[in-house]
């Protein structure tokens, strides 16, 4: 983890950068190296010592807190178990999201899970899924105009609306690269 010490209207010394950086490190541990970065800034504001610290951990968390004490020593400890008992609460919450399977996660949300079915599509990768890729819009075309945008396009069918009819058709692209049409009927 990086450290940032600064200091505001007040000299920093090497001795206090060092005992700064052993107590961040507890942090590090707490976080299971999964921090990133820390800035710790020291201020002197009438006779306390004011300690800033922020710990950019993984996932873009932010842990911060800001102690104030009239020794610069114990501004940094409280600063530190303030930060530290923020880890443990995000150490924790990715622990309990690790351990949740996904059928824990589906009854919480209210999810009935689909019945067991036998066949061949049972194999390997179980029932087939419905995956929505995005909406699409229906536009009134003729058939020469969905010929002419389905070629040009790297899709391998289109849904359209006839000009003609006002009906839904879907025109695809087959193996031996001609186009089928799909209508319904009536």
């Amino acid at each position: 983890m990086k450290l940032s010490v600064t200091g505001r209207h007040v000299a920093v010394s090497d001795a206090v950068r060092e005992g700064i950086s052993s107590k961040v490190r507890r942090l590090d541990r707490v976080l299971n190296d999964s921090a990133v970065s820390a800035q710790c800034v020291i201020a002197r504001e009438r006779q306390l010592f004011v300690c800033e610290l922020t710990v950019h951990a993984r996932g873009d968390h932010m842990l911060h807190a800001v102690a104030r004490h009239a020794r610069l020593p114990s501004a940094v400890t409280a600063a530190v178990d303030k930060v530290g008992q923020q880890a443990a609460r995000l150490s924790d919450r990715w622990k309990t999201r690790r351990r949740t399977s996904r059928p824990a996660r589906a009854a919480a949300l209210g999810v009935e899970p689909a019945p067991e079915r036998s066949g061949p599509l049972d194999s390997a990768r179980g029932a087939p899924r419905v995956v929505r890729s995005r909406l699409r819009a229906v536009k009134p075309m003729s058939l020469d105009d969905a010929l002419l945008a389905l070629s040009d396009a790297q899709q391998n069918f289109l849904v359209f609306r006839r000009a003609e009819s006002d009906a839904v058709a879907i025109l695809y692209r087959r193996p031996d690269g001609d186009f089928g049409l799909i209508e319904p009927e009536g």
